[in-house]
């Protein structure tokens, strides 16, 4: 597994959890020159962007999500994280984190965390 994404779990609604995705030393030397983001797939939905940061740090996020889930990244650490915040059940969802590098031509998915949002 190139992505490991952990975090997942189940809260209340208003409630808070925070992912993590850690890549593998396979990847190492892209991670800093790659696009991060998280997508998430609910039962019976189509996987949708849920936030993305770039290379200079640009983040953009999906309609639903502005204003309470944020990403970040540590280069340092190879890791990238969203930390979501005043969650709702319409959050519920397998969230899988995702690095892209046109310089080496990689679109690599983690293996996705279950989110799931109670009422």
């Amino acid at each position: 597994v190139q992505l490991q994404a952990s975090g997942g779990g189940l809260a209340q609604t208003g409630g808070s959890l925070r992912l993590s995705c850690k890549a593998a030393r396979s990847i190492l030397s892209v991670f800093s020159s790659s696009i991060k983001a998280w997508y998430r797939q609910a039962p019976g939905k189509q996987r949708e962007l849920v936030a993305q940061i770039a290379t200079d740090g640009t983040t953009t996020y999906g309609d639903s999500v502005k204003g309470r889930f944020t990403i970040s990244r540590d280069n340092n650490k190879k890791m990238v994280y969203l930390q979501m915040n005043n969650l709702n059940p319409e959050d519920t969802g397998a969230y899988y984190c995702n690095l892209v590098s046109s310089s080496y031509n990689m679109n690599v998915w983690g293996q996705g965390t279950q989110v799931t949002v109670s009422s």
